[in-house]
């Protein structure tokens, strides 16, 4: 019989965080958040600083974990040495649909070594998944947005009705995903249930690159947090 300890797999964006919550939710027992890295990261959208800054603010702790080519062999390889350290029999992942309709990656990966993979997210609704997001107050920004789809005044902006009834209308207008699944956008999460503290971003520089808008983070700084209202 398989335990309820588990993984969750992180890159700070909002998928992930939903993901940790209903995790909880479901009575699983989560031991660290895992970032997979290639061996020289650049992430832009999600910068590692950060992520760390989340873990400390959700007192989880949080482990980098290298991968290289052929990424079959070595994400299998990580699954088994990651289910063998930390004594797990889950992963939890916030995939919402597979890329190009594809299965899902981590499952397929994880299927050698034995373990479970929990996908609370996957095949919700997507406006299911916003407001899921909004109704528990996660303070969600957009990090990093791409032309055509949307504008560099996008950057930093908090995700709330007023910005979910927007993707809506784009969604519309030029058919872009409303959750970013096609790399439309991606986001941070600053604060949510789960938060000890809630990160604040003191200072950003908007860069561009082709067509990739993103934030380019100086400063950031942790802060003692009131509790929600019931």
């Amino acid at each position: 019989m398989l335990s309820k300890r588990a993984v969750v797999l992180w890159t700070g964006g909002k998928d992930c965080n939903l993901a940790l919550f209903e995790a909880i939710q479901q009575g699983y027992e989560i031991v660290s958040l895992l970032s997979f890295v290639p061996l020289y990261p650049n992430f832009k959208a999600h910068p590692i600083r950060m992520m760390q800054q989340q873990a400390n603010a959700l007192e989880i702790p949080h482990a980098i974990i290298p991968i290289s080519e052929p990424y079959k062999e070595s994400y299998e390889a990580a699954i088994l040495k990651i289910k063998e350290e930390y004594g797990i029999d889950n992963i939890v992942t916030g995939d919402i649909a597979g890329v190009h309709g594809n299965t899902n990656w981590i499952s397929d990966r994880s299927i050698s070594a034995g373990v479970n993979v929990f996908l609370p997210l996957w095949h919700l609704n997507r406006e299911e998944v916003l407001n899921k997001l909004i109704a528990l107050r996660f303070k969600v920004i957009f990090s990093c947005v791409k032309e055509p789809w949307l504008s560099v005044d996008w950057l930093g902006k908090e995700m709330n009705a007023e910005s979910i009834l927007a993707l809506k209308e784009l969604h519309l207008r030029n058919g872009m995903d409303i959750c970013g699944e096609a790399g439309e956008y991606h986001t941070l999460v600053l604060d949510g249930p789960l938060y000890k503290k809630s990160i604040s971003i003191d200072s950003f520089i908007s860069r561009k690159e082709d067509a990739l808008m993103y934030m380019d983070i100086a400063a950031v700084s942790l802060f003692a947090k009131c509790p929600y209202p019931s």
